[in-house]
């Protein structure tokens, strides 16, 4: 019988990853050889939010362990580290672009790492932000991270990580998705398309910048509000061009597909009616 990978997820906070990261994994639910246990803080990341999860996640005993957070470096998320250090589990760490300045560190303490530039931090102003606009922003935040290739990075290199526990031969990523690094991964064949995505990958990237200078550095409410509200829309506008690349690969069928097999075997299709091999 084919060996079976328990993988725990600890989610503390979010990111535009967190919400699709278990799905992507198993994407209809069938995937054998497999099982998943997700643990989750809900929206704070205190130091006591992410000891207990953590904690939580090694009842589940799991063969790889991925802990995702905003910025890594802030004390809750440097506490559940702390934990899952000491046991002895490997562990991916994935992250936004705060997160690459503690890379190295991770790589000499045994930590894989994954940090997702364009994955942003939204406008978190009592003013601006309601459920409504947090809603909308993680959505237009999760097409541009599945457009541009940003979470076909993610999912394909935690499938590597997953075989290499089947296999015997431990693999942790250690990557920053850039954009060239997202956009290669999306290989788009149309190149207005491919620009489209490189664009799109650009600007969400540069929303977190605008996000940080309204929500921390200007205290007055008639400049920090539009600051913020400008933030979101430029994200909406990457979301929008992620529509338009893909709509341009669709006219011409040839959007890339990469479904999961049963046994986890990650399959290739371009033609809409073609079978995937």
């Amino acid at each position: 019988m084919a060996k079976r990978v328990r993988v725990g997820l600890v989610k503390m906070g979010n990111l535009g990853t967190s919400a699709m990261l278990d799905l992507m994994l198993d994407e209809r639910a069938e995937r054998e050889g497999i099982d998943f246990r997700v643990v989750a803080s809900g929206p704070k990341i205190t130091e006591e939010d992410c000891e207990g999860v953590s904690k939580k996640i090694l009842d589940f005993n799991p063969e790889l362990i991925i802990a995702i957070s905003p910025n890594p470096a802030l004390p809750g998320p440097s506490k559940a580290r702390e934990i899952l250090k000491k046991s002895g589990k490997p562990c991916i760490i994935i992250g936004d672009a705060p997160g690459a300045k503690i890379a190295g560190e991770l790589e000499k303490t045994g930590f894989g790492y994954i940090f997702v530039e364009a994955d942003s931090m939204l406008g978190a102003r009592m003013e601006f932000l309601d459920p409504v606009e947090m809603s909308l922003f993680n959505a237009d935040v999760i097409k541009v991270l599945s457009v541009t290739g940003a979470s076909r990075v993610v999912y394909e290199e935690t499938d590597k990580a997953i075989e290499g526990v089947k296999s015997g031969k431990p693999y942790l990523p250690r990557i920053i998705v850039d954009r060239d690094k997202a956009v290669g991964a999306a290989k788009f064949e149309n190149p207005y398309a491919r620009a489209k995505a490189m664009a799109a990958f650009e600007i969400a990237k540069k929303v977190a910048d605008v996000s940080v200078e309204g929500c921390f550095r200007v205290k007055e409410k008639e400049r920090y509000i539009p600051i913020v509200a400008a933030a979101h829309e430029m994200m909406r506008t990457a979301a929008k061009l992620c529509d338009e690349a893909r709509e341009i690969e669709k006219s011409e069928d040839s959007v890339l597909r990469r479904p999961h097999g049963r046994k986890g075997e990650l399959l290739s299709k371009r033609k809409l009616m073609e079978n995937e091999n």
